[in-house]
């Protein structure tokens, strides 16, 4: 895990986005125990509160499900309710700008898909 604590982003926020990449990449795989809140806020120099928070929004999505006395684990699923949120919020995040964009320069979609290709090959 990094953290940025220059980010705009809230450190709560990068701990839940965070443990959802770890789930994605199969490092936290389903009904497995993610590390502790005191395990994260001590390795990380992160206060308890901060990282508890974070855990608490992943819970709340049903990613996370706490085990009374023993700790949290990774919910089934997770990973496909991590990819459905992410897509839908690329989608409102940069798809629906691009084509808004894209109305008001008169490029069309062809034109769309020619730059996208074009931009996948040089990364």
């Amino acid at each position: 895990m990094r953290f940025n604590f220059e980010s705009d982003t809230p450190i709560y926020m990068q701990v839940a986005e965070q443990i959802e990449d770890a789930v994605l990449s199969g490092a936290f795989g389903e009904e497995t125990q993610i590390p502790s809140t005191t395990e994260i806020s001590v390795t990380y120099k992160i206060n308890p509160a901060t990282v508890l928070k974070g855990m608490a929004l992943l819970a709340e999505a049903e990613i996370l499900y706490k085990k009374r006395g023993v700790g949290m684990f990774v919910s089934k699923g997770a990973a496909g309710t991590i990819l459905k949120q992410r897509k839908e919020a690329f989608y409102k995040g940069y798809i629906v700008r691009l084509l808004e964009e894209a109305q008001k320069l008169h490029i069309s979609q062809q034109e769309i898909v020619k730059m996208i290709e074009e931009g996948k090959a040089d990364a």
